[in-house]
C-alpha cells in the first residue's frame, strides 16, 4: 500500500513523496531542497528510486543533485528544458513512466503557461501538477500566454473527479481570499475555505485536494460561471464572453490582489 506524504520545504513548498513500506522504496516530486527528503528516507529506512520534476524553477529542483549523490541509483525524470542541467530521462506529452518500486505508472501531460516547458504527472489516482494548478488557484504566467494556461487548466480539469491534486505550494487560503471576492455565494468555495482553515489551524497541509472539489470551487476552472458583475475587468476594458479574456482578467486581478 503506497503512502502519499507532503513534505514541507523552503517557505511554502511541498515536496511530494510516494512511499512503499513493503519494498522499502520511495519516489519524490519536485525536491526544492534535499534535507526534508533525506530525513524522511532515513527515518523510515526507505531507498529513493525516482525523482519526478515538473519544471525548471529552483524551488522545485534545487535538492535533486544532492539526492542523487546519496542515492545514485535514483532515476530523474524531467521535461525537455536545457535549464534543468541534470542527467535525466527527458519526457514529454503522452509519454508513460513505469516505476518498478514503488510500483507506479504515470502519464506525462504538457501543461504550458507557468513556464514554457512545464509538465504534470498523472497516475495512481494522483496528479503532480507543480505550479500549474493550485487548490482554489492557478500559477502565474511567467513564460506562457493566457491561451496556453487556460488550455492546460482545461486539460487537467477533464481528469477524473476523484483525482488527488498534489500541487507545489501551500497557497490555498491565500487563493481562497481572492476566490471569495469573485464568487462570494459559492457554497462549495465556502466549505473548502472553512475546511482549509481548520486544516491549517491543526498544522496540517490543505493538500492533496480532490479535483471534483476544485471544479466546484476554483474560479480559474469556472471562468464561465462567474457573474459578469463580479468579473474584475482591468481598467476600462470592455467585458467579453470569450473564456480566454475572462481567464486573463481573473489572473491579472489575482496578480495584484492583496487580502
Amino acid at each position: 500500500m503506497h503512502s502519499l506524504r507532503a513534505l514541507p520545504a523552503l517557505r511554502d513548498n511541498y515536496i511530494w513523496m510516494l512511499a512503499d513500506a513493503a519494498s522499502g522504496s520511495a519516489l519524490v516530486v519536485d525536491p526544492g531542497e534535499s534535507q526534508p527528503v533525506l530525513r524522511e528516507l532515513d527515518r523510515d529506512g526507505l531507498e529513493l528510486t525516482a525523482i519526478l520534476l515538473t519544471h525548471h524553477h529552483a524551488d522545485h529542483i534545487g535538492g535533486a543533485v544532492e539526492l542523487v549523490t546519496h542515492y545514485p541509483g535514483a532515476t530523474i525524470h524531467a521535461p525537455r528544458d536545457e535549464r534543468i542541467a541534470l542527467q535525466a530521462t527527458r519526457v514529454g506529452d503522452g509519454d508513460a513512466i513505469e516505476i518498478v518500486a514503488p510500483a507506479a505508472r504515470f502519464e506525462v501531460l504538457e501543461v504550458h503557461g507557468h513556464t514554457r516547458s512545464h509538465i504534470a504527472y498523472h497516475g495512481e489516482g494522483l496528479l503532480f501538477c507543480g505550479d500549474t494548478l493550485f487548490s482554489l488557484g492557478c500559477g502565474r504566467m511567467f513564460e506562457g500566454t493566457a491561451e496556453e494556461m487556460l488550455a492546460s487548466l482545461d486539460r487537467l480539469a477533464a481528469l477524473p473527479g476523484d483525482t488527488r491534486v498534489c500541487c507545489g505550494h501551500e497557497y490555498t487560503l491565500a487563493n481562497a481570499a481572492f476566490a471569495l471576492t469573485v464568487e462570494p455565494d459559492n457554497g462549495a468555495l465556502k466549505s473548502r475555505t472553512d475546511a482549509a482553515r481548520a486544516q491549517r489551524a491543526r498544522g496540517e497541509p490543505t493538500l492533496p485536494a480532490r479535483l471534483a472539489e476544485e471544479r466546484a470551487a476554483n474560479p480559474f476552472l469556472r471562468v464561465e460561471a462567474i457573474a459578469d458583475e463580479r468579473m474584475p475587468w482591468p481598467g476600462d476594458s470592455v467585458p467579453t464572453r470569450r473564456r480566454v479574456d475572462r481567464f486573463a482578467a481573473l489572473r491579472l486581478a489575482k496578480d495584484h490582489f492583496r487580502a
